[in-house]
């Protein structure tokens, strides 16, 4: 608080300090600051940026901070170097708090309000279902839980069956899930080669279930009814 009370009448929490404020980010050790006016103070510790457009209404106060609304906030993020994995987990912990009226479908249409803003483009791209992408280890940590709840237990990870690395493996259970991002499975080589390895799988008696990674990350519930029923099948 003292570091915007500081900063001038027109200061507001911001970037990663206003993550760590709604709780969808970790703490920062530098305290970053936005003024709506062209000249500030400079002081240790505090990263203060000039921002005379910053709108009204992407500013609000929380615990009787004036901070960047949770939407801004993220797209604030999303202009700067973190890492896409970074701003994933941003935008999942956003999404998964709710407290602030805060979804996905909700950033959408906060980034179509805001076009050619710095973000905007690297946000849209993360929110788009076609080239939508999760790392490795974000895709584990995400499906993991929800096989786990559908009444699976653990999984093998990227091991070999059949001659192909697969996502997820339950050997006694004889099943096989992918999960694909459709940037990379939409052109006819790659289909073609889903559909062999499906088939080989097939073949030796193995059932496939593929998600895409929007479905894991977006649709939760979804994926979770499709695995509890293929697990009450007996597959």
């Amino acid at each position: 608080m003292a570091a915007v009370l500081g900063s001038g009448d027109d200061a507001v929490l911001s970037h990663g300090s206003a993550a760590a404020l709604w709780g969808i980010g970790p703490e920062w050790h530098l305290i970053e600051v936005s003024v709506r006016h062209r000249s500030w103070p400079r002081r240790r510790g505090v990263k203060v940026r000039s921002r005379p457009s910053l709108p009204e209404q992407d500013v609000t106060v929380r615990r009787g901070i004036p901070v960047t609304t949770p939407l801004r906030t993220v797209l604030d993020q999303a202009a700067t170097p973190i890492s896409d994995a970074s701003l994933e987990r941003l935008v999942n912990e956003a999404d998964v708090a709710r407290a602030f009226d805060f979804d996905f479908r909700a950033l959408r249409r906060y980034c179509g309000r805001r076009a050619g803003e710095p973000g905007v483009r690297r946000l849209r791209r993360l929110l788009d279902p076609e080239t939508f992408r999760l790392s490795d280890s974000e895709l584990e940590r995400i499906f993991r839980p929800l096989a786990i709840a559908a009444g699976f237990p653990q999984p093998l990870t990227k091991t070999f069956v059949n001659g192909y690395e697969v996502d997820f493996y339950w050997p006694d259970l004889r099943l096989v899930v992918e999960t694909d991002s459709l940037r990379y499975h939409r052109n006819a080589i790659k289909q073609s080669r889903d559909l062999m390895r499906d088939q080989v799988h097939t073949a030796a008696g193995l059932t496939t279930l593929r998600f895409t990674h929007w479905q894991v990350a977006r649709e939760p519930a979804h994926v979770r009814r499709i695995l509890a029923a293929t697990r009450a099948c007996g597959r």
